[in-house]
């Protein structure tokens, strides 16, 4: 498929979909840039239409973020240019970005959270009346507009931090919206919001698309490239790869050019043996997030915990680990009751806890790879918790880097300057370094792509293999049907379900993760 597409013509763009008499809004010509040990971007071009959902698709580390940094003014190139209109711009800064009109919403949203809608929407370019005073009548008016410009029915007036991610990123939108923005960068906008909240959102990216927006859209859900995109540009290693069209290109096909062959086993379970009870927790109550939830987890074995957002599936994760306190039940680790009010009580019975947010809750992203992997250690001739000696945190950082493959030039490294995939794996070695037994895994696989995904699987695996028992909470139905064992489905703060392996289905989760009690009553009768 390929071959074919850069055999379409000389004039064409990147992939040759494109008809040659059109100038790209947006273009980067043959752009480099690299880091002190790392080539982010090497000798990369690509190019965006008015009217375009162009999807940028790669594995992490394969230079997304990097090229989105570029585009957005945080980032210079060494080589290359970058054109709007065909003619060569310098982005110095982000101010530079937006006064070209390129505005990025970002995974991490650029929002100041005690403020409302209608003042973050105009922050920096508040309608003025004579003699310097803010017009704040114009502003929460032109705020409206804008929001019924995206059919977001939200009050300008509603502050911020009281908003979901969804209507946040929506906030984003309508400010790139007053920014006049030409170009829209949308930097995983799906990551964490529901399904329900995504195709609102596509339906705000194909209202732009029609006004002429050009749309860049980064996602590790391939699903979405497939619903809004209509070329996508695959990156591996800091290169590029092609540049197709979506019509006509499969995930498979995406798949294989971002990981640079095919995946035969997107979900690697194996049959492991099951084991003695691990972790039995019984009548767990947290009164008004979770109530009389119980479970057993044996060695061997890999528990999920499925369900909505919100349906209290974290919060039993951080009640086992001792990070909020339970008003009732209790907690047994290999047959034996555990008292766990803190963290620390939890390590020294063996649970690690792989938290859902690792850059805010799993990882300290200012210090090295080594001093992350060591930050859980037992404490070393009576020392406080995680302080190995210097060589020693080296030495065992270098065997998890390379026992668990993580990326990284050195472990002297800053963990900020890995990919999604390779952090999730610093904080699995740090936790393996605790000897711990018992693994709580949330959102295991958030924001990393398809390879690392496999790669994650493949380390449970290894787990599993060594004794360990696993609890497992996931977003992704795929992800829990192709690696549980059991399913406990969780809704309104309780356990409503339980599958097996076999038995499960994503209608059968979904039904029950969805209904309504009285609905769930009426079935069971």
């Amino acid at each position: 498929m390929t071959e074919t597409l850069r055999d379409q013509g000389a004039g064409a763009s990147p992939g040759g979909v494109q008809s040659p008499a059109r100038t790209p809004v947006l273009e980067l010509r043959n752009v480099s840039k690299r880091f002190p040990g790392v080539v982010a971007l090497d000798d990369v071009s690509f190019d965006l239409f008015a009217g375009e959902v162009h999807v940028l698709v790669g594995e992490n580390g394969a230079g997304k973020s990097t090229l989105v940094k570029l585009l957005s003014g945080i980032y210079q190139p060494d080589e290359g240019e970058i054109l709007m209109d065909g003619a060569p711009i310098v982005l110095r800064d982000p101010h530079a970005a937006q006064t070209h009109g390129i505005s990025t919403v970002h995974q991490e949203l650029n929002l100041v959270p005690h403020l409302d809608v209608g003042k973050n929407i105009y922050l920096g370019r508040e309608p003025m009346r004579a003699g310097g005073v803010i017009d704040w009548s114009a502003l929460y008016r032109g705020a409206k507009e804008q929001l019924l410009r995206l059919n977001i029915g939200l009050d300008p007036h509603h502050r911020v931090s009281t908003l979901g991610v969804a209507l946040q990123q929506m906030t984003e939108i309508a400010k790139a919206l007053v920014a006049e923005a030409r170009v829209l960068i949308l930097d995983e906008p799906t990551a964490a919001i529901t399904a329900e909240e995504a195709e609102q959102l596509f339906q705000i990216v194909d209202l732009l698309k029609a006004q002429g927006t050009a749309i860049i859209l980064i996602s590790h859900h391939l699903e979405d490239a497939t619903r809004v995109g209509d070329r996508a540009t695959v990156l591996r290693d800091g290169r590029y790869v092609d540049t197709v069209p979506m019509a006509g290109t499969s995930h498979r096909d995406l798949i294989r050019m971002m990981v640079g062959r095919d995946l035969t086993q997107q979900y690697p379970k194996e049959d492991i043996p099951i084991g003695a009870v691990a972790l039995e927790v019984d009548g767990l109550t947290r009164h008004g997030v979770i109530e009389d939830i119980s479970f057993q987890v044996r060695t061997g074995e890999i528990v999920a915990l499925a369900g909505l957002v919100g349906a209290g599936r974290s919060e039993v994760a951080r009640a086992i680990f001792g990070i909020d306190p339970l008003d009732g039940g209790t907690i047994r680790v290999a047959g034996q009751e555990v008292k766990i009010g803190t963290p620390g009580e939890a390590i020294e019975s063996g649970i690690a806890l792989l938290p859902e947010d690792r850059k805010q809750q799993g990882l300290v992203l200012l210090l090295p790879v080594a001093d992350n992997i060591a930050m859980a250690a037992p404490g070393q001739t009576g020392a406080p918790r995680g302080l190995l000696p210097p060589m020693a945190k080296l030495r065992t950082a270098r065997r998890y880097i390379e026992s668990l493959k993580i990326k990284t030039p050195s472990p002297r490294q800053r963990v900020m300057y890995l990919s999604g995939g390779n952090q999730q794996k610093v904080v699995l070695a740090k936790w393996m370094l605790t000897h711990a037994s018992i693994f709580i895994f949330d959102e295991p696989t958030r924001g990393i792509d398809v390879g690392a995904k496999v790669e994650v699987y493949r380390l449970m695996n290894e787990l599993l293999r060594g004794g360990a028992a696993i609890v497992m909470i996931s977003s992704e139905l795929p992800e829990v049907l192709g690696m549980a064992d059991r399913i406990m489905v969780m809704r309104e703060g309780r356990i409503v379900a339980e599958f097996d392996h076999a038995s499960a289905t994503q209608e059968a989760i979904m039904s029950h993760a969805a209904a309504q009690t009285h609905e769930v009553e009426e079935a069971a009768a």
